[in-house]
């Protein structure tokens, strides 16, 4: 059963970071693409983030440029999103999910993915 879990969300005072993990069960994790997504109450889902089945193309929202940073592991079928620089704006539900293609065009639109995490909460205040 495919499966993906996020992890590493939690409570954190602005200009901090977090490290957000999404562990890939049930299939090889080299073969999709892969994208961060958040959503906050009352908001729409938003793409933060997202990176082609090798790792070598990613792509990120204005919002976060040059404060986060996807990366991925395919030997240990995990994705990781490092969040510096956090601002109280980057509160959300953060969402990993994944798609069987080598690379997606328009990769931060989320309904090119089939599978998703359950999500994990992010909270930045003082």
């Amino acid at each position: 059963q495919l499966q993906l879990v996020e992890s590493g969300g939690g409570l954190v005072q602005p200009g901090g970071s977090l490290r957000l993990s999404c562990a890939a069960s049930g299939f090889a994790l080299d073969y999709y693409a892969i994208g961060w997504f958040r959503q906050a109450p009352g908001k729409e889902r938003e793409g933060v983030s997202c990176a082609s089945s090798n790792g070598r193309s990613t792509n990120y929202a204005d919002s976060v440029k040059g404060r986060f940073t996807i990366s991925r592991d395919n030997a240990k079928k995990t994705v990781y999103l490092q969040m510096n620089s956090l601002k109280p704006e980057d509160t959300a539900v953060y969402y990993c999910a994944a798609d069987p293609r080598y690379t997606i065009s328009y990769c931060r639109r989320s309904d090119e993915y089939h599978y998703w995490g359950q999500g994990t909460q992010v909270t930045v205040s003082s």
